[in-house]
Protein backbone atom coordinates (compact mmCIF):
# COMPACT_ATOMS: atom_id res chain seq x y z
CA UNK A 1 0.00 0.00 0.00
CA UNK A 2 1.26 3.25 -0.79
CA UNK A 3 1.48 6.75 1.02
CA UNK A 4 -1.93 8.19 -0.74
CA UNK A 5 -3.97 4.91 0.20
CA UNK A 6 -2.43 5.13 3.73
CA UNK A 7 -3.58 8.83 4.33
CA UNK A 8 -7.01 8.22 2.45
CA UNK A 9 -7.56 4.72 4.48
CA UNK A 10 -6.80 7.02 7.70
CA UNK A 11 -9.35 9.81 6.58
CA UNK A 12 -12.04 7.52 6.07
CA UNK A 13 -11.59 6.56 9.73
CA UNK A 14 -11.73 9.80 10.71
CA UNK A 15 -15.06 10.22 8.71
CA UNK A 16 -17.24 7.70 10.16
CA UNK A 17 -20.09 9.21 11.90
CA UNK A 18 -19.17 12.76 11.45
CA UNK A 19 -22.55 14.30 10.85
CA UNK A 20 -22.57 17.38 8.88
CA UNK A 21 -25.51 18.72 10.56
CA UNK A 22 -23.55 19.92 13.35
CA UNK A 23 -22.54 22.74 11.13
CA UNK A 24 -25.64 23.34 9.65
CA UNK A 25 -24.66 24.35 6.31
CA UNK A 26 -23.97 28.31 7.50
CA UNK A 27 -22.24 30.28 5.52
CA UNK A 28 -20.28 33.75 6.38
CA UNK A 29 -18.56 36.39 4.94
CA UNK A 30 -15.37 35.03 3.02
CA UNK A 31 -12.23 36.99 1.22
CA UNK A 32 -12.10 35.83 -2.29
CA UNK A 33 -9.33 33.61 -3.14
CA UNK A 34 -9.35 34.15 -7.00
CA UNK A 35 -9.42 37.94 -6.51
CA UNK A 36 -6.53 37.56 -4.40
CA UNK A 37 -4.14 35.49 -6.62
CA UNK A 38 -5.34 37.87 -9.86
CA UNK A 39 -2.54 40.49 -9.05
CA UNK A 40 0.07 41.02 -11.17
CA UNK A 41 2.84 39.02 -11.43
CA UNK A 42 3.40 35.46 -9.53
CA UNK A 43 1.33 35.79 -6.47
CA UNK A 44 2.43 33.64 -3.50
CA UNK A 45 0.47 30.98 -1.40
CA UNK A 46 2.22 30.76 1.98
CA UNK A 47 1.72 27.29 3.14
CA UNK A 48 2.34 25.98 7.00
CA UNK A 49 2.96 22.56 7.26
CA UNK A 50 4.71 21.05 10.35
CA UNK A 51 6.11 17.95 8.79
CA UNK A 52 5.25 15.35 5.68
CA UNK A 53 5.32 11.90 4.48
CA UNK A 54 8.61 12.65 2.02
CA UNK A 55 10.06 15.32 4.80
CA UNK A 56 9.31 13.93 8.08
CA UNK A 57 9.57 16.48 10.42
CA UNK A 58 10.22 19.91 9.18
CA UNK A 59 9.28 22.84 11.72
CA UNK A 60 8.22 20.53 15.08
CA UNK A 61 6.95 23.41 17.85
CA UNK A 62 6.56 26.32 15.22
CA UNK A 63 4.07 28.64 16.20
CA UNK A 64 1.43 28.61 13.37
CA UNK A 65 -0.09 31.66 14.47
CA UNK A 66 3.38 33.83 14.72
CA UNK A 67 4.40 32.17 10.61
CA UNK A 68 1.24 33.27 9.31
CA UNK A 69 1.71 36.60 10.59
CA UNK A 70 5.22 37.07 8.91
CA UNK A 71 3.88 35.38 5.70
CA UNK A 72 0.89 38.04 5.75
CA UNK A 73 3.79 40.94 6.22
CA UNK A 74 6.13 39.33 3.74
CA UNK A 75 3.58 39.89 0.94
CA UNK A 76 2.10 36.35 0.63
CA UNK A 77 -1.55 36.78 -1.40
CA UNK A 78 -3.26 33.98 0.89
CA UNK A 79 -2.18 30.75 3.13
CA UNK A 80 -2.72 27.33 3.02
CA UNK A 81 -2.94 25.40 6.18
CA UNK A 82 -2.22 21.35 5.67
CA UNK A 83 -5.35 19.97 8.61
CA UNK A 84 -4.24 16.81 8.50
CA UNK A 85 -3.14 15.73 11.64
CA UNK A 86 -1.51 12.47 11.46
CA UNK A 87 0.58 13.07 8.47
CA UNK A 88 1.25 16.50 8.35
CA UNK A 89 1.15 17.61 11.98
CA UNK A 90 -1.95 20.05 11.31
CA UNK A 91 -5.53 20.50 12.58
CA UNK A 92 -9.00 22.35 11.88
CA UNK A 93 -7.93 24.13 15.07
CA UNK A 94 -4.47 25.35 14.18
CA UNK A 95 -6.63 26.67 10.60
CA UNK A 96 -9.00 28.92 12.64
CA UNK A 97 -6.27 30.81 14.31
CA UNK A 98 -4.78 31.32 11.40
CA UNK A 99 -7.86 32.79 10.00
CA UNK A 100 -8.48 35.05 13.19
CA UNK A 101 -4.51 36.62 12.95
CA UNK A 102 -4.67 37.51 9.44
CA UNK A 103 -6.63 39.49 6.73
CA UNK A 104 -5.62 37.46 3.46
CA UNK A 105 -7.79 34.68 2.28
CA UNK A 106 -6.79 31.64 3.92
CA UNK A 107 -7.17 27.91 2.11
CA UNK A 108 -8.23 24.00 3.62
CA UNK A 109 -5.46 21.72 2.40
CA UNK A 110 -6.54 18.12 3.18
CA UNK A 111 -7.27 15.07 1.67
CA UNK A 112 -10.99 16.16 1.42
CA UNK A 113 -13.46 13.39 0.22
CA UNK A 114 -16.63 14.48 2.16
CA UNK A 115 -18.94 17.30 2.15
CA UNK A 116 -18.32 17.67 5.90
CA UNK A 117 -14.84 18.53 5.54
CA UNK A 118 -15.59 21.64 3.42
CA UNK A 119 -18.53 22.53 6.31
CA UNK A 120 -16.04 22.12 8.88
CA UNK A 121 -13.84 24.24 7.04
CA UNK A 122 -16.55 26.95 6.81
CA UNK A 123 -17.70 26.65 10.10
CA UNK A 124 -13.44 27.51 11.46
CA UNK A 125 -13.36 30.44 9.04
CA UNK A 126 -11.89 28.70 5.79
CA UNK A 127 -12.54 30.84 2.64
CA UNK A 128 -10.95 28.02 0.38
CA UNK A 129 -10.84 24.71 0.06
CA UNK A 130 -8.55 21.98 -2.18
CA UNK A 131 -9.78 19.13 -4.04
CA UNK A 132 -7.41 16.50 -5.49
CA UNK A 133 -8.33 15.24 -8.66
CA UNK A 134 -6.81 11.75 -8.56
CA UNK A 135 -9.72 11.07 -5.41
CA UNK A 136 -12.36 11.96 -6.93
CA UNK A 137 -14.50 11.39 -9.93
CA UNK A 138 -15.44 14.75 -12.20
CA UNK A 139 -19.19 14.67 -10.94
CA UNK A 140 -18.28 14.45 -7.03
CA UNK A 141 -15.54 17.32 -7.83
CA UNK A 142 -18.50 19.34 -9.45
CA UNK A 143 -20.78 18.81 -6.34
CA UNK A 144 -18.49 19.59 -4.12
CA UNK A 145 -17.43 23.14 -5.68
CA UNK A 146 -20.91 23.60 -6.18
CA UNK A 147 -21.58 22.81 -2.03
CA UNK A 148 -18.65 24.84 -1.31
CA UNK A 149 -20.14 28.05 -3.07
CA UNK A 150 -23.24 27.56 -1.17
CA UNK A 151 -20.97 28.23 1.82
CA UNK A 152 -19.30 31.00 0.27
CA UNK A 153 -15.85 28.95 -0.20
CA UNK A 154 -14.53 29.01 -3.32
CA UNK A 155 -12.19 25.81 -4.75
CA UNK A 156 -8.81 25.09 -5.91
CA UNK A 157 -8.86 21.62 -8.07
CA UNK A 158 -5.34 20.01 -7.77
CA UNK A 159 -4.19 17.84 -10.29
CA UNK A 160 -0.77 16.01 -10.75
CA UNK A 161 -0.94 14.28 -14.24
CA UNK A 162 -2.10 15.08 -17.47
CA UNK A 163 -4.77 12.36 -17.67
CA UNK A 164 -6.08 14.18 -14.65
CA UNK A 165 -5.85 17.93 -15.99
CA UNK A 166 -7.65 17.15 -19.07
CA UNK A 167 -10.72 15.63 -16.94
CA UNK A 168 -10.25 18.80 -14.31
CA UNK A 169 -10.20 21.52 -17.53
CA UNK A 170 -13.50 19.90 -18.53
CA UNK A 171 -14.80 21.49 -15.81
CA UNK A 172 -12.98 24.56 -16.18
CA UNK A 173 -13.09 25.82 -12.63
CA UNK A 174 -11.64 29.64 -11.39
CA UNK A 175 -8.66 27.90 -9.91
CA UNK A 176 -6.62 25.11 -11.06
CA UNK A 177 -3.73 23.77 -9.09
CA UNK A 178 -0.86 21.85 -10.73
CA UNK A 179 0.91 19.54 -8.36
CA UNK A 180 4.17 18.62 -9.59
CA UNK A 181 4.35 15.46 -6.70
CA UNK A 182 3.13 12.15 -7.30
CA UNK A 183 1.51 11.70 -3.87
CA UNK A 184 2.29 7.84 -4.47
CA UNK A 185 5.50 7.98 -4.36
CA UNK A 186 6.40 11.65 -2.81
CA UNK A 187 8.69 12.54 -5.51
CA UNK A 188 8.41 15.92 -7.31
CA UNK A 189 9.31 16.85 -11.47
CA UNK A 190 8.99 20.67 -11.91
CA UNK A 191 9.04 19.71 -15.83
CA UNK A 192 5.38 18.40 -14.64
CA UNK A 193 4.77 22.34 -14.72
CA UNK A 194 5.56 23.21 -18.48
CA UNK A 195 3.71 19.90 -19.38
CA UNK A 196 0.14 21.08 -18.22
CA UNK A 197 0.77 24.63 -18.14
CA UNK A 198 -0.81 24.64 -21.91
CA UNK A 199 -3.84 22.74 -21.03
CA UNK A 200 -5.49 24.79 -18.62
CA UNK A 201 -8.40 27.52 -20.03
CA UNK A 202 -7.46 30.52 -20.06
CA UNK A 203 -10.27 31.83 -17.68
CA UNK A 204 -8.87 29.75 -15.00
CA UNK A 205 -6.25 30.93 -12.36
CA UNK A 206 -3.27 28.93 -12.43
CA UNK A 207 -1.14 27.62 -9.54
CA UNK A 208 1.95 25.94 -9.06
CA UNK A 209 2.14 23.44 -6.67
CA UNK A 210 5.52 21.65 -4.65
CA UNK A 211 9.09 21.12 -5.60
CA UNK A 212 9.51 25.30 -5.86
CA UNK A 213 12.41 26.47 -3.66
CA UNK A 214 14.15 29.29 -5.54
CA UNK A 215 13.92 32.47 -7.58
CA UNK A 216 15.12 30.45 -10.56
CA UNK A 217 11.82 28.24 -10.20
CA UNK A 218 9.35 31.33 -9.82
CA UNK A 219 10.72 33.10 -13.00
CA UNK A 220 10.63 29.66 -14.92
CA UNK A 221 7.16 29.40 -13.52
CA UNK A 222 6.37 32.73 -14.33
CA UNK A 223 7.87 32.05 -17.84
CA UNK A 224 5.08 29.44 -17.94
CA UNK A 225 1.98 31.88 -17.49
CA UNK A 226 1.56 30.50 -14.05
CA UNK A 227 -0.41 32.95 -11.68
CA UNK A 228 0.62 31.91 -8.48
CA UNK A 229 2.71 29.69 -6.97
CA UNK A 230 2.41 26.96 -3.86
CA UNK A 231 5.32 26.97 -1.38
CA UNK A 232 5.60 25.40 2.10
CA UNK A 233 7.97 22.82 2.69
CA UNK A 234 11.15 25.12 1.28
CA UNK A 235 9.64 27.82 3.56
CA UNK A 236 9.32 25.32 6.42
CA UNK A 237 12.74 23.87 6.61
CA UNK A 238 14.46 27.30 6.99
CA UNK A 239 13.47 27.62 10.56
CA UNK A 240 12.39 31.46 9.97
CA UNK A 241 9.79 30.70 7.27
CA UNK A 242 8.41 34.42 6.95
CA UNK A 243 12.00 35.86 6.51
CA UNK A 244 12.36 33.32 3.98
CA UNK A 245 9.62 33.70 1.90
CA UNK A 246 10.35 38.02 2.22
CA UNK A 247 13.75 36.86 0.76
CA UNK A 248 11.79 34.43 -1.94
CA UNK A 249 9.80 37.31 -2.91
CA UNK A 250 12.64 40.18 -3.07
CA UNK A 251 14.63 38.05 -5.38
CA UNK A 252 11.88 37.50 -7.89
CA UNK A 253 10.95 41.30 -8.81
Amino acid sequence: MNILDKIIQTKKQELVNKDIKIYNNRSHNTLSLKDSLSAPGVSIIAEIKMKSPSEGDIFPNADPIQIAKDYESAGAKAISVLTDEKYFGGSIEILEAVKNAVSIPVIRKDFIISEYQIAEAGYAGADAFLLISELLDVNLISSFIDFGRKLNLEAIIECHTKKNAELVCEISPDIIGVNCRDLRSMKTDINSFGEIAPMIPSKSIKVAESGISSNHDLRYISGLGYDAVLIGTSLMKTGKPGKALEILIEGSE
